[in-house]
């Protein structure tokens, strides 16, 4: 139902995903797209999908949108290999803006005085 959607916007959240690292990074989205797709919910829709090394890590299940977006995610070879080079998450809120969040943990750098 929302496939078609997440297709149109796949090559922007692609190149949010690779900018990520440099911040955190915000698309907002047409609302009508999902309203007209969706079963007329006009309150706003929300989830959070969390990648782990390319594979998604917590249970969207209880969300079409979000499962939706993920399998769509998954199944193109260029996002997959993006979401390979660590942790990110991609969260949709109220507002119909998907904000993308790289949150591999950074090396620490020791400081070790001999």
């Amino acid at each position: 139902m929302y496939t078609y959607i997440w297709n149109k916007y796949l090559p922007v959240i692609r190149i949010l995903l690779k900018k990520s690292a440099a911040g955190d990074q915000l698309l907002p989205l047409n609302r009508e797209d999902f309203e007209r797709a969706g079963s007329g919910r006009k309150a706003g829709y929300k989830f959070t999908i969390e990648f782990s090394q390319g594979k998604v890590s917590n249970v969207i299940s209880g969300s079409e949108l979000a499962s939706q977006l993920a399998t769509v995610m998954m199944e193109d070879a260029a996002t997959v290999a993006v979401l390979k080079t660590g942790s990110f998450q991609v969260i949709l809120n109220t507002k119909f803006q998907i904000a993308v969040k790289n949150t591999t943990p950074q090396p620490i750098e020791a400081n070790i005085e001999e």
